[in-house]
């Protein structure tokens, strides 16, 4: 798992970058079940305008008020980065949705994306994707935006390399930007590690979350701080804590029903 990180968090506006580094991961296993096809909706936005009369009636009555059109999501939503993959030690556990992860079945971890969102990966080596369901929070390791399942690695040919480079677009009218985000400083085996950096921390920034993870290595505690409106604002302030102190940040969603993020 990881070692311990530290960063800081508060609120303003911005985004983050992503850089490829090197992975290591389980060879699959020998004889695999078969892979279900994952299908995603597309948006939809209405273009019909009516045309105004050219020559208005002597008596007309009050023109209704159409209500306003919602605003639409962000069309063609992408990102490019690395995507690693993740097998056996998390096949059979909770994904951080609260249903069982199958590594045979066409899913992924993200960070800051919703749960259900449907998103099309492709190997920017070869050229090959596929569209998979975000389950899961990860992958909280530098430099990589997506965990894909061994089901859709095996789609885009990425098993053997472990990390690939990918495009990630998210399909149907979801914002991926929306919603409330923290950033995770740090993530400690011990307890009492997690609550000296907590302690540390809240003289100048509130809130800050301690999640226990009980991860197939053990059990890890992660300090998370701040909850705040828009995922580029999360990012901005990572981004200026790292460049006060040096600390490596990872901006996740917070999810509803888990104060401090996901369980992955």
């Amino acid at each position: 798992m990881l070692c311990a990180l530290c960063v800081l968090c508060v609120n303003s506006s911005g985004c983050a970058s992503r850089k490829p580094i090197a992975d290591h991961r389980q060879p699959p296993p020998a004889e695999p079940s078969s892979t279900p096809s994952a299908t995603a909706d597309a948006a939809k936005r209405s273009t019909d305008v009516r045309e105004p009369s050219a020559t208005p009636p002597a008596v007309a009555p009050a023109p209704k008020r159409s209500k306003p059109a919602p605003t639409p999501a962000p069309a063609g939503y992408t990102e490019e980065g690395n995507a690693s993959w993740y097998g056996l030690p998390f096949h059979g556990r909770h994904a951080s949705n609260g249903e069982i992860y199958d590594m045979y079945k066409l899913t992924a971890a993200h960070r800051t994306l919703p749960f259900e969102t449907m998103v099309r990966v492709t190997n920017l080596t070869n050229g090959k994707s596929t569209v998979v369901r975000i389950t899961d929070r990860g992958p909280f390791v530098d430099n990589r935006i997506i965990d894909l399942s061994l089901a859709a690695a095996r789609e885009v040919d990425s098993v053997d390399a472990g990390v690939v480079p990918v495009r990630v677009e998210v399909l149907g009218g979801v914002d991926p930007t929306a919603g409330f985000f923290t950033v995770q400083v740090g993530a400690f085996r011990d307890r009492g590690n997690a609550e000296r950096l907590r302690d540390r921390l809240s003289a100048s920034y509130s809130p800050i979350f301690i999640q226990e993870y009980d991860s197939p290595d053990g059990v890890f505690y992660r300090v998370r701080v701040g909850r705040i409106s828009g995922e580029d604002a999360a990012h901005q302030f990572g981004e200026q804590l790292h460049d006060r102190g040096g600390f490596t940040s990872f901006v996740t969603r917070l999810d509803e029903g888990s104060p401090a993020g996901g369980n992955r």
